[in-house]
């Protein structure tokens, strides 16, 4: 199949499948052999690109034709790769949700987007249809697997229809502009009901752009994802994808051997890990002396990655190697980068003593503001805008990659975009941070989550770094709780395990309290904190297990103060 234009980020599927179509795109799991050694069943470029043809040519011929919306909830495997690839190839438009955000915020999602198909595996079904997702809207049913009482077709029969209208040359892939819808992807949800972002084809292609040229990734190389929405990057990329035995949905209770055995039998050069996953895999690389010297570089995202977990990960890599922290968000990656390098010798001091989490300088080609903290809207740009140097404001980006609106959330959208004077929307990040005079931005936690007592807004992450150096101590949370018509800051913590506290691991809740409310005395911006609770295990977002539900800990907190 041939596309009409470069804007389609399925064309770099179908370049890679006529520059090397024998090379392997895709290698999954498929379980181990007697002697415990992982299998994989390979796809090659050529493969992907002829399954999503005829994915592409037979969703069209089955009457899920080019502009229409599918839902798509089908567990990471190969059929995934060649349903996105064919959507995107047909110009339909993938709604792209987190089964594990919850219920209530799925059926919330899918009646916001207004699916006309629903694409998903036989489980999905059941609950669409008990729960009643998307059924105001959803007119075509697509099953990964055996279909039973709900009706439509299978992915079989997509394929068989794909194959008739390829032999007779009835399908031609429409052409899509820089403009034009390409995907809805969901937020995580960290500070409310998901919201659908409208990816356009050209924010895609800027995105590989940005992310190509920040971390110089070169064709040839093999990539490990341990979130599988990045892999659709990696034929963009030129890279190899090798997915890894996990469940995705737990990145944090992942089997370190299960990332470190494919690192290096495949000598695997790019991986992703969420701030969770590296912790519980440097745990293990540290304990058992792993080194992983093909690795070039480490990506993580979704949260801050605490400098100790940096520290752990260079243990594994070869002399030169680092972790890289991109900011940004679902509506706009990447931001601003910083290597593991520069954070462990320059910044991290600063951030224990409470000064924020360097996020690095914006990248090559985005635009980044600091604006002054308010809630409401601002429809025009304007420079009074801006806030001093070095003072604490909202980050607003501009750039190639930045979604312009959400879909049927008007009210979100008007709150988080501004139009600038040149024509161009400026994203507003929900994020409250500074510049550095290194021109570095710092990130003090996002707008929502700030404390503001009768003294003023406490923002959470400068306040946590204090508490989290304790060796007793594997997480905090700031969180505000009313009382007496005045709000109060009150910690949240969550304990280290065990067998990772050393000597400290004997504190009883009482005498941890009082060395942490030591801690916090020693620095003005935590010296109100006077209120520690203890939680087991803190709720935490569905995509990165890293993310802190501040929302959900603020009512536990409150009703167990009372």
């Amino acid at each position: 199949m041939e596309l009409k234009n470069s804007y389609n980020i399925a064309s770099a599927l179908t370049r890679m499948a006529e520059k090397i179509p024998d090379s392997p795109a895709i290698l999954f799991p498929i379980g181990r052999d007697a002697s415990g050694k992982q299998r994989y069943e390979t796809t090659t470029y050529q493969e992907l690109n002829a399954a999503s043809d005829r994915v592409a040519a037979g969703l069209v011929a089955s009457g899920i034709e080019t502009g229409m919306k599918a839902a798509l909830m089908v567990k990471p495997s190969m059929e995934f790769f060649a349903l996105t690839f064919g959507l995107f190839k047909a110009g339909i438009v993938p709604v792209l949700v987190d089964p594990g955000m919850g219920v209530k915020s799925l059926r919330v999602c899918l009646d916001e987007a207004e699916p006309d198909a629903f694409i998903g595996i036989p489980k999905a079904h059941v609950a669409r249809i008990v729960l009643g997702w998307g059924k105001k809207s959803i007119r075509k049913q697509v099953t990964v697997g055996k279909r039973w009482f709900w009706g439509g077709l299978t992915l079989e029969d997509v394929r068989k229809a794909g194959e008739l209208a390829s032999a007779s040359g009835g399908y031609l892939a429409p052409a899509v502009g820089e403009d034009d819808l390409a995907a809805i992807v969901f937020t995580s949800g960290s500070t409310g009901i998901p919201k659908g972002a409208r990816y356009t084809h050209g924010n895609f292609m800027a995105q590989v752009d940005l992310i190509a040229q920040t971390y110089r990734i070169e064709p040839g190389e093999i990539d490990l994802p341990t979130f599988p929405l990045f892999a659709l990057f990696d034929p963009a990329l030129g890279m190899t994808t090798v997915i890894p035995e996990m469940d995705f949905s737990k990145p944090g209770q992942v089997d370190p051997r299960n990332i470190i055995e494919p690192v290096q039998e495949f000598g695997i050069t790019n991986m992703f890990g969420s701030p969770a996953l590296l912790n519980r895999v440097s745990r293990y690389g540290v304990e058992h002396q792993v080194e992983l010297p093909t690795l070039n570089r480490i990506i993580s995202a979704g949260a801050p990655v605490p400098a100790v977990v940096l520290e752990r990960c260079e243990t594994m890599l070869r002399e030169g190697a680092q972790i890289f922290t991109p900011y940004g968000a679902t509506e706009s990656l990447p931001v601003a980068s910083i290597g593991s390098g520069e954070i462990l010798r320059e910044t991290r001091a600063l951030t224990d003593q409470g000064k924020g989490v360097c996020i690095g300088r914006p990248v090559e080609g985005v635009e980044v503001e600091i604006i002054a903290i308010r809630d409401d809207a601002i429809e025009n740009w304007s420079d009074d805008l801006r806030v001093k140097a070095g003072e604490i404001g909202e980050f607003v980006v501009v750039g190639p990659q930045v979604t312009k609106a959400y879909h049927n959330r008007d009210a979100s959208t008007v709150l988080a975009k501004i139009q600038r004077g040149d024509g161009k929307i400026m994203h507003r990040m929900g994020d409250v941070g500074y510049f550095d005079e290194a021109g570095r931005m710092w990130f003090c936690g996002r707008k929502s989550h700030r404390v503001v007592t009768e003294n003023g807004p406490m923002f959470t992450i400068p306040c946590e770094a204090v508490f989290n150096v304790h060796a007793a101590v594997f997480r905090t949370a700031l969180v505000g709780v009313e009382r007496g018509g005045k709000v109060i800051p009150v910690l949240c913590v969550e304990r280290e395990a065990a067998e990772n506290a050393g000597v400290a691991a004997g504190l009883s809740d009482d005498a941890l309290r009082e060395e942490l409310l030591a801690l916090g005395r020693a620095y003005a911006h935590t010296a109100p904190i006077e209120r520690i609770l203890f939680h087991k295990a803190f709720p935490v977002d569905i995509r990165h297990n890293s993310k802190i539900f501040r929302e959900k800990l603020a009512i536990w907190a409150d009703k167990n103060l009372r």
